[in-house]
């Protein structure tokens, strides 16, 4: 018997309420794999090298792929449909812009705002009505449209998700098409049943062609070259600093301050820690 899909039971909103946000905030497995996809997802916009970009968040949830966003220099907002996963995001004092708000009624942003979108896991929720008085196609119509508008001329989307089968991969994609898009579904590792994943990427501004899907040899092809480009340069990975480090410390007032927050000054002591007092 299939495992019954998320989309099947409660909404959205509902289904991600504050246990399944704590989930995301401390299953460092399931962070791996979000944030995995949303690199992924902004390779696949091609954005132009060491350059910020303003870019949408769909389904942003707890800020897992904003997170890897605001790693490669960019800036971006986020929206979701649950509180809960928005809480959790605003806890972590992502970079990110962050709005609650139902895609399926289309997105609240001006037009051409921003230089590209990504998503991960939102799609599917949009092909299942939760009240009668809600139209599955209309809210796909509406988020696509949308999207559309509020995306400058010549970016790119980048959405992935888990389809329930090839005709509703035929659905969403039409409807993309109506909007005025152009693209289609990029494949990644076709022959896994694991590692499979499955992105529709959008193109405004006229008709590009999509870039090539990963492959087990790609994948093989990639990691040793990365591994080479080490060895030989002698380069360490840059990893995030450690939670309430100097590092993370400073990067955490740096944050406030271009929010305008008022913070301590920085000294010596920044991140040492205090001596007990008996």
């Amino acid at each position: 018997m299939s495992k019954r899909r998320p989309e099947h039971g409660l909404p959205p909103a509902l289904f991600y309420n504050e246990k399944e946000a704590q989930k995301y905030a401390s299953n460092s497995r399931l962070a791996q794999v979000q944030s995995e996809i949303a690199e992924r997802a902004l390779e696949l916009l091609s954005l132009p090298k060491d350059e910020p970009c303003f870019i949408l968040d769909i389904g942003c949830g707890s800020g897992l792929s904003g997170e890897v966003l605001s790693e490669n220099g960019h800036h971006w907002v986020g929206i979701d449909i649950s509180k809960a996963m928005l809480d959790v995001a605003a806890e972590k004092e992502v970079e990110g812009g962050l709005l609650l708000g139902d895609v399926g009624c289309g997105l609240p942003f001006r037009p051409g705002s921003f230089q590209g979108a990504i998503s991960v896991s939102v799609l599917q929720w949009l092909c299942n009505a939760e009240e009668k008085s809600q139209d599955a196609m209309k809210r796909l119509r509406r988020f696509f449209a949308s999207l559309y508008a509020c995306l400058s001329r010549g970016s790119t989307a980048a959405l992935q998700f888990y389809p329930e089968n090839a005709q509703q991969v035929e659905v969403i994609t039409r409807q993309a098409m109506k909007a005025g898009f152009s693209g289609g579904v990029v494949v990644d590792y076709p022959e896994s049943t694991r590692a499979k994943k499955i992105y529709l990427v959008l193109f405004t501004g006229g008709f590009r062609q999509l870039p090539n899907a990963l492959t087990a040899e790609s994948r093989v092809q990639t990691e040793c070259s990365v591994n080479e480009r080490m060895r030989t340069s002698g380069r360490k990975i840059k990893r995030k600093p450690s939670k309430k480090s100097r590092e993370w410390i400073l990067k955490k007032k740096e944050q406030a301050r271009r929010r305008g927050k008022t913070v301590t000054r920085d000294s010596k002591y920044t991140g040492r820690k205090r001596r007990e007092r008996f």
